[in-house]
């Protein structure tokens, strides 16, 4: 169970706190310098924990092993983090924008995984969808 748990409570964490410093970020400051700076101390990060982590510390090695998904995924997160500054700057409160935005994905990703993935849709999902569509709208009024 705890092997559940713990991603769960990385990503909540570590999502809490990405979208406090995104609501709080300086309105005047350029996005995307914040983001070369955040991806410079982001990449430091990683090299350094893939160096504590790694047991054969070969960086190459692992380089060579990469597909086109690390691109695509280099591109999804520019503009992830692009698409949540602008967010925030055009007004959104934190406790509405993030969900909004997350409620849209979870509904697009039933859809995704349905067609790309050959996953079923049960009727509760198609449920929990239209609760989500209502959600969103009550919300954002």
């Amino acid at each position: 169970m705890l092997n559940l748990i713990w991603p769960i409570l990385i990503v909540v964490t570590a999502n809490t706190c990405y979208h406090i410093c995104a609501k709080s970020m300086p309105g005047g400051v350029q996005p995307f310098a914040s983001l070369t700076v955040m991806y410079m101390i982001a990449a430091l990060l990683s090299l350094a924990l893939f160096f504590i982590t790694s047991q054969d510390k070969s960086i190459i090695a692992e380089v060579h092993k990469l597909n086109w998904t690390s691109l695509v995924l280099g591109i999804a997160i520019i503009g992830l983090e692009f698409g949540n500054i602008c967010i925030y700057r055009a007004g959104w409160d934190i406790s509405k924008g993030s969900l909004v935005a997350n409620i849209s994905l979870a509904c697009v990703l039933v859809i995704v995984g349905a067609v790309g993935y050959k996953e079923s849709i049960s009727v509760r999902q198609i449920i929990g969808m239209v609760l989500c569509v209502a959600g969103i709208i009550l919300v954002s009024k």
